[in-house]
């Protein structure tokens, strides 16, 4: 056998486990109906061609993946009951679960597989995730070989959770457009532990038990029932009453504080460390005044990350000092915090030329914010510059859109944004850094124009590399230019929770969160 590359992701060669979950005191419970929320109406609900949690969490359900994470960030065996890394890494051979069906009975083979990855490379926003792939080669109905350009460090987690849907090929095959095809959302056909009952917009997303599962014993539910509640102070009472007995993604700080109190009710942060948000002060590096890292720095310098943490997400959560979530493993801790310092701001600025007026005003900003939850945040940098001699302007959007547009289209002074790490930093992060994704009209792509070649020959380094270490040095270095040059100052991670019902028994905690399959969820 091939020698097998360790990686973040890469425990051993050959790895053989049952069903991954938490431990529990209870024996886990068949039957009973899970009514849970989801906070706004998915596009569809296939993940292969739609990122996005509200596509995840129901997607997950109906779509299982070859493999799946535990909270540890150790990869398990789901329809690849295991797998094999070449010693050059440029190719993993994936060994499929024998008997595995799709939800109307036809076989699950390797020809699914290499057609889900080409459909997924095709149409997912998240090129980077099987970019260096070149073929799948399919030898038998149970293997899978994909073949790389390059070693991809980053090919376990993209095969994992709602990144990489194995999608039937008998039925995405007859050549309509994927992302807009019929089946995405009625008459859904999929390998995962539930089957799709209805899905009505704007309302709920009922799933039943499929019987048929691939994974013998499992789902416990007989029915997950997921009403769409966008509404947070909504969602809070329904919880609150029993009526809501479980919801994830959850992060307004005051609600979390509150349903902490209740006795009935288990409030948790675990389980979100792949999907790793990280909110952030954004700088158009190309804008008149904000193109100067000076001017950065002395912001960063004059905002109070401290403060916001304790006033604003009353203590939910913890600093962030980098674009990496403070969860990752790659997570550098040493660089430069810029903690609240108003002299040594006013100094810079001072020494740097940006003298102020007789009304103590040296330029204007604005910064811009796109939902309601930034809004705080955004009005808080405000009066926190005026202490510096910037004259902020508040500029808030009609919608989500609106703000997209502006931020995307190069529009803006500054502006609050929050992106997700999605696991590996070759899927979430590179796209915030990379000279190459300046791209006008698309969001969460490099909106800040940054450039430095050096960032760009590390990101190509630590991705092109299954050592460990080596993605460790490199990453440590990346995170201190940016440090140093700061195209967007790292301000918190969302405080995502999971709320739960404690009559609810195994709610998810892997990486993923509840963008993973809910099959060892019973009822106590």
């Amino acid at each position: 056998m091939k020698k097998i590359l360790k990686s973040l992701t890469i425990a051993a060669a050959m790895i053989t486990a049952t069903a991954v979950g938490p431990a529990t005191a209870e024996e886990p419970k068949k039957g009973g109906t899970l009514v849970m929320s989801i906070q706004a109406t998915p596009r569809h609900l296939n993940p292969a061609v739609q990122s996005g949690t509200f596509t995840g969490q129901p997607g997950t359900q109906l779509f299982a993946a070859l493999i799946r994470y535990d909270e540890g960030w150790e990869p398990q065996p789901y329809l690849a009951k295991s797998w094999e890394i070449a010693e050059d890494g440029l190719s993993v051979k994936i060994n499929l679960v024998e008997g595995a069906t799709f939800h109307d009975g036809k076989p699950i083979t390797s020809e699914d597989v290499a057609f889900s990855i080409e459909t997924v490379k095709a149409n997912h926003p998240f090129k980077s995730m099987f970019a260096p792939v070149t073929a799948v080669e399919t030898p038998d109905a149970n293997t899978a070989i994909i073949k790389l350009s390059q070693p991809h460090p980053a090919l376990m987690l993209a095969m994992s959770s709602q990144l990489l849907s194995i999608i039937p090929k008998h039925i995405y095959g007859d050549g309509q457009d994927a992302k807009a095809h019929p089946r995405n959302s009625e008459d859904v056909v999929g390998s995962g532990p539930f089957k799709l009952v209805e899905f009505k917009r704007d309302q709920h997303i009922i799933l039943e038990r499929n019987e048929n599962y691939f994974m013998k014993g499992l789902p416990y539910l007989d029915k997950i029932v997921m009403r769409i509640i966008k509404d947070t102070s909504a969602r809070t009472i329904a919880l609150e009453s029993g009526e809501v007995m479980m919801s994830g993604f959850e992060q307004e700080a005051r609600d979390i504080n509150r349903m902490k109190k209740n006795e009935n009710l288990n409030v948790s942060p675990e389980g979100y460390s792949a999907i790793g948000p990280v909110n952030w002060l954004a700088f158009n590096t190309k804008g008149e005044k904000t193109s100067d890292p000076v001017v950065r720095k002395a912001i960063a310098h004059a905002v109070d990350r401290n403060f916001l943490l304790k006033a604003v997400m009353l203590g939910t959560t913890g600093p962030a000092k980098t674009g990496i979530h403070p969860g990752s493993p790659f997570y550098n801790d040493s660089v430069e915090s810029y903690d609240l310092d108003i002299d040594k701001a006013n100094k810079m600025l001072d020494d740097a030329g940006y003298k102020a007026d007789d009304n103590g005003v040296r330029f204007p900003l604005t910064i811009d914010y796109g939902w309601a939850a930034a809004k705080p945040v955004a009005e808080y940098v405000k009066p926190a510059l005026k202490k510096i001699g910037i004259d902020v302007t508040v500029r808030s959007s009609a919608d989500f859109p609106t703000w997209a547009k502006r931020i995307s289209n190069h529009e803006f002074d500054m502006t609050f944004d929050n992106v997700f790490n999605w696991g590996d930093p070759v899927i979430g992060v590179h796209r915030t850094y990379s000279s190459e994704n300046i791209k006008k009209g698309v969001i969460w792509s490099n909106t800040q124009q940054y450039s430095n070649a050096r960032v760009d020959e590390l990101m190509q380094l630590a991705g092109s590399t299954n050592n460990i270490e080596e993605r460790k040095k490199y990453y440590a270095e990346f995170q201190q230019i940016l440090a140093d040059e700061l195209p967007l100052y790292p301000l918190f991670p969302s405080p995502y929770h999971t709320i739960s019902n404690k009559k609810v028994g195994n709610a998810p905690v892997s990486i993923w969160g509840l963008s993973s399959p809910m099959d060892k969820v019973f009822l106590k």
